[in-house]
């Protein structure tokens, strides 16, 4: 669509020459959020954005039910008591990995390991002190957890597969951004329970599914890879992160999952009676998403013109604009709600804009919002059996109305296309091999630089010591190993040893 001064009178920021102004001008000058709310952090879901991060819960919902995960919902606070427990499991589960042992070995710590420092408290309830201060949930597994040993007793009961949408909420004190940092967080939680690990990996790998069928529905490239031990939830044992590309060639995770094998099972005594009838622990995973999953489309899809909503989760999908002539013979308007009644009926979502404005005002509401299909109705198209078609991805034709139910959804195919197309286009433009490292009477030296914007992969086989030399000379993080790894084997950038393992670095958020 139209570029030229008119934009720049609009005041938008340049999203090549500064992505970090245009992030935050775009989410509220589209309508999806207010940052105004007293709360910092905290910020308020307008109409349009609350629409669309509802469109993205049911793709999700979909796919709960189609590996027939159950939804619930637990209470928002928890008592101390239960956040004591895992920081307990949690420190000690931290403190065997750092020292090589079975956790079993070592009794629970006092240690704070979890969430405690990040907590919202509620310790009255009116003038009275609470016997048993209590939280605002930063996630589930105490609340889950606790009631699980009530709900498995036999192999009959497994697995079970439970999931929720609710809000959660971490004092978060680095700067708030929307969607991507935020003390509030839209937050979705798969947990399970499995008769032994085998299970519970399977469970994994159908998180993974999930995951793919999800980000082709919001056209984005993503990096599934296994974390470094080090990066690794403590309460895990591993966790693989999902991350989104964003257009500064920094890296988002928008999604996680982890598999627990039976540590959390022990410490909540979560048990179940098998076939020959003893009593043994569940293996459990989790699988969550957040708010952030916005964000990654805000950031990859959106232009200098604004968003550029991806089809499956635009809020309208359609907006038909009549051409509205004083004194005219023709029902533009009329016409353009009939239209609309028919493409609502094949179920797709439309608006017909008929206010009484410009219509180049009309396309900037619409531009900026990222509706992905505008339909101009005038005298002239009417008198021609066509609307005027105009993709938010680029490209201007005509539509016969007779058939134009399919060519609606053949444009809306198109344009989902053409996103990943271009998504897929940048994350392969900003994906480079790293650097050589040389070493010399036991010092390390990269042999050439790290370029901004660019997310790395190597072959790498080596120890902690080795990542931890190319995290201080590169200041990148390492993501983990990718899930795809390399089809042959390459020699370890670090000991030359030959590996198929890829492991990916970048710029986090």
């Amino acid at each position: 669509m139209s570029k030229g001064p008119a934009k720049a009178k609009r005041g938008i920021p340049s999203k090549v020459e500064s992505f970090n102004e245009w992030y935050p001008f775009i989410v509220e000058a589209s309508d999806l959020v207010d940052k105004r709310y007293p709360i910092k952090g905290m910020d308020v879901w307008r109409p349009y954005g609350w629409k669309t991060m509802k469109l993205i819960d049911s793709l999700t919902h979909s796919e709960m039910d189609r590996t027939e995960h159950e939804e619930v919902n637990f209470p928002l606070l928890i008592p101390e008591n239960l956040l004591e427990k895992e920081n307990a499991l949690v420190a000690r589960l931290k403190r065997a990995r750092e020292e090589g042992i079975d956790p079993d070995e070592l009794r629970d710590e006092e240690e704070e390991g979890g969430f405690k420092k990040e907590v919202y408290w509620v310790k009255h309830a009116g003038e009275n002190d609470l016997d048993i201060p209590m939280f605002l949930r930063p996630t589930s597994e105490t609340a889950m957890y606790t009631m699980f040993p009530l709900w498995i007793r036999s192999h009959k009961d497994l697995p079970l597969k439970i999931y929720q949408m609710v809000n959660t909420f971490r004092y978060e004190t680095k700067q708030t951004r929307s969607f991507i940092r935020v003390r509030e967080i839209h937050f979705f939680e798969a947990h399970t329970a499995h008769a032994d690990e085998a299970c519970a990996t399977r469970q994994i790998e159908q998180d993974l599914e999930i995951v793919d069928n999800l980000m082709e529905k919001l056209c984005l490239p993503i990096i599934k890879a296994k974390r470094p031990v080090w990066d690794t939830f403590p309460g895990a044992w591993y966790t693989i992160g999902i991350d989104a590309v964003m257009p500064n060639g920094r890296t988002l995770q928008v999604a996680s999952c982890h598999h627990y094998r039976d540590q959390w099972a022990k410490a909540f005594d979560i048990t179940y009676e098998n076939l020959d009838a003893e009593q043994q622990y569940v293996h459990q995973t989790t699988y969550g998403m957040s708010e952030r999953l916005l964000g990654a489309v805000v950031g990859m899809h959106g232009d200098d013109n604004g968003l550029i909503m991806p089809p499956a989760i635009a809020p309208f999908q359609i907006v038909i604009c009549p051409m509205i002539k004083k004194n005219s013979e023709v029902d533009t308007v009329g016409e353009s709600n009939r239209i609309a009644e028919l493409l609502r009926k094949s179920g797709l979502r439309v608006k017909v804009d008929s206010r009484d404005i410009r219509a180049g005002q009309k396309y900037y509401d619409w531009e900026i919002k990222g509706v992905p299909l505008r339909l101009d109705v005038g005298p002239r198209d009417i008198a021609q059996g066509t609307v005027f078609a105009a993709l938010r991805t680029g490209g201007k034709e005509p539509l016969l109305i007779d058939n134009i139910v399919e060519l609606c959804n053949n444009k809306l195919n198109e344009i989902s296309t053409e996103l990943r197309k271009r998504s897929f286009e940048h994350m392969n433009d900003v994906m480079v091999q790293l650097p050589e490292f040389v070493e010399s009477d036991g010092n390390w030296a990269m042999v050439g630089d790290i370029i901004d914007g660019k997310i790395y992969e190597m072959a790498f086989d080596g120890n902690d010591a080795h990542a931890e030399v190319i995290e201080k000379l590169t200041g990148l993080t390492f993501l983990g190993d990718s899930t795809d790894e390399y089809p042959q084997e390459r020699p370890c950038l670090m000991t030359g040893k030959m590996t198929k393992r890829r492991v990916i670095l970048a710029k986090t958020y």
